[in-house]
């Protein structure tokens, strides 16, 4: 199966740290992010990287080459930072089978591979890792709505009035068939093509997705206060509670 990684973003909130690389080449731990990101895919039995790159494309290049850890790299270029959605369809050409999804911005610990699982199953058409935020929180992301069964039956992204406190995590399992979803979608009131647009979509057609609840933690390094963060937990220093997961109240280790 090989994994799609987004890794365009130009990561202004994150600035100082990105003002001489792009987002996906911060250190967090003594490692680029995308090499956290990297790392978990190939744990995860990938045998071959898409990498969709864009600001500073270079630095990411120069950086890994043609390959990481036995796994074939190949690079995509999103010109213009258009969404998420806008950012898949550059890896089109190049993914004909059922493959991983993974933001370039977020360090887990968590159960990926119950996300892979379930793809391998041919049960669902695709699967989320998902957690659930506090309430106020839940407007940040793109949020879904499930039924009993745990498929995913709604997605908005970054709704005011949630209709649940359930949200994507950034780690997915597609079919090819969301190509032709993101095809479709048309410019959000952000002037951007949102994947969660897509899936909704896919939904639409009568597509089962199914959401894994994560077991584990994420930090999406938006801001240099997230950099710290993941370090903190990456290196025991910070412990979150069981099933608060990222966005969790942490506490600091004693050890």
């Amino acid at each position: 199966m090989k994994a799609v990684v987004l890794a365009a973003g130009e990561g202004t909130r994150l600035r100082p740290l990105t003002e001489d690389k792009p987002k996906g080449m911060v250190e967090v731990d003594g490692k680029p992010i995308l090499t956290h990101c990297f790392e978990q895919m190939s744990a995860l039995g990938a045998d071959e990287l898409v990498v969709v790159v864009g600001y500073m494309k270079e630095a990411i290049i120069s950086h890994y080459g043609d390959e990481f850890a036995g796994m074939p790299i190949t690079y995509t270029h999103q010109r213009e930072q258009d969404g998420l959605a806008h950012a898949l369809l550059t890896a089109e050409e190049h993914v004909d089978d059922d493959f991983m999804l993974i933001l370039g911005d977020n360090i887990f610990d968590a159960n990926l591979e119950d996300v892979v699982r379930r793809q391998r199953e041919e049960r669902a058409d695709a699967a989320f890792l998902t957690e659930e935020v506090p309430w106020e929180e839940a407007s940040r992301y793109g949020v879904c709505d499930t039924n009993d069964y745990g498929e995913i039956t709604d997605v908005v992204e970054k709704p005011d009035d949630p209709p649940s406190n359930l949200v994507m995590t950034g780690f997915y399992t597609f079919t090819p068939a969301i190509f032709h979803a993101c095809h479709l979608v048309q410019p959000s009131n952000r002037g951007e093509y949102e994947l969660s647009e897509a899936i909704d979509l896919l939904i639409q057609s009568g597509r089962t997705i199914d959401a894994i609840r994560m077991d584990g933690w994420r930090v999406d390094v938006g801001y240099p206060k997230d950099r710290d963060r993941a370090e903190r937990l990456l290196r025991g220093e910070e412990s979150v509670d069981a099933g608060e997961g990222e966005s969790g109240e942490a506490t600091a280790s004693s050890e």
